[in-house]
């Protein structure tokens, strides 16, 4: 083969895996801290071709030292995405912060800029990989797996993204957002045997927002167009909101919706909210010409955030979805 190409991982939930979406979603919520968790098992029915799964803490900080209108957030993210049946291994570490300034007294209106550096590590266990040539009349033998003799391939690199975010609100029961993030801004370069490759930085564009459609009844939109390369990915979509408890002050809520992922997939969603909690499941019904191949089956994913919100807290509109 002369040539490949590649994206990043990434999620059809784009929306509850805040920290890598954009840096400028650290310290964006309302509460005392969030923990997010995500998992997406890409086409299952081929022996685990793409598995990404994602942990995520973020908190305020020194919020005693800043205007009551400002946000400062700090956070933690872990990130692992593993292919080939897990015979290839990226994991991610990253350290954020963001600042969001107050653009009016009551602090609705906010605009933050967020930076965060990633420690990258790369494994390739050459021993759990079978090549075409390997396949004979006594097994999985040949020259490939000669020329690597069982041995694991390690590479690291350092890596830097930065965001930037608006966020606003006209009534406590409406918000809306929107944001430009950068990951790979300085380039970094990923090698396994001499050869190097310069990882290309990728540009998403996204916003969203929710207005209410009843006493009970909330719409939620969102859209993003990511850029890599020669690579591009459009979504957008929406979701109802319907609260069983909307006179609690944190009320229990069903989610139904679906987004579209443009030329490839059609993503129903759904999702229930309740107390701290709120959990999301898609599944990528495929649309595009690889349909022939993967029988409309796509990948399966799943998400759990929880944010602390002590019920004594005046509520502040966040991004949602």
């Amino acid at each position: 083969m002369g040539s490949a190409h590649a994206q990043d991982p990434h999620y059809s939930q784009f929306f509850s895996s805040p920290l890598t979406l954009n840096p400028a979603f650290t310290g964006k919520f309302s509460g005392t801290y969030r923990l997010a968790g995500n998992y997406r098992n890409q086409w299952p029915s081929i022996n685990n071709a793409f598995t990404t799964s994602t942990f995520s803490a973020d908190v305020h900080f020194m919020q005693d030292h800043i205007p009551n209108n400002d946000t400062w957030g700090v956070g933690l993210a872990g990130y692992s995405d593993n292919s080939s049946n897990g015979a290839v291994k990226f994991n991610y570490a990253s350290l954020s912060t963001a600042y969001h300034k107050g653009l009016d007294e009551d602090g609705y209106q906010q605009f933050g800029a967020g930076f965060q550096v990633t420690y990258a590590n790369m494994l390739i266990n050459t021993a759990e990989l079978k090549f075409e040539d390997q396949l004979t009349s006594s097994g999985f033998t040949g020259v490939t797996s000669e020329a690597f003799n069982g041995a694991t391939l390690a590479s690291n690199y350092i890596d830097v993204n930065a965001g930037i975010l608006y966020n606003g609100s006209t009534s406590d029961r409406n918000n809306f957002y929107f944001g430009i993030s950068m990951y790979h801004i300085n380039r970094p370069k990923q090698q396994f045997t001499g050869a190097q490759y310069v990882l290309n930085p990728r540009t998403t564009f996204h916003g969203g927002g929710y207005f209410p459609l009843g006493p009970s009844t909330t719409l939620h939109l969102s859209a993003l167009q990511m850029i890599q390369g020669g690579a591009s990915e459009t979504m957008a979509g929406g979701a109802i909101q319907l609260m069983a408890t909307p006179d609690a002050v944190k009320p229990t809520s069903l989610y139904f919706g679906s987004w579209v992922r443009f030329s490839d997939a059609v993503i129903p969603y759904l999702g229930l909210e309740f107390d701290d909690f709120r959990i999301g499941l898609t599944y990528d019904y495929n649309t595009s010409a690889l349909k022939t191949a993967s029988q409309n089956k796509g990948g399966i994913e799943v998400s759990l955030i929880y944010v602390r919100r002590p019920s004594t807290d005046r509520p502040v509109n966040c991004p949602k979805f």
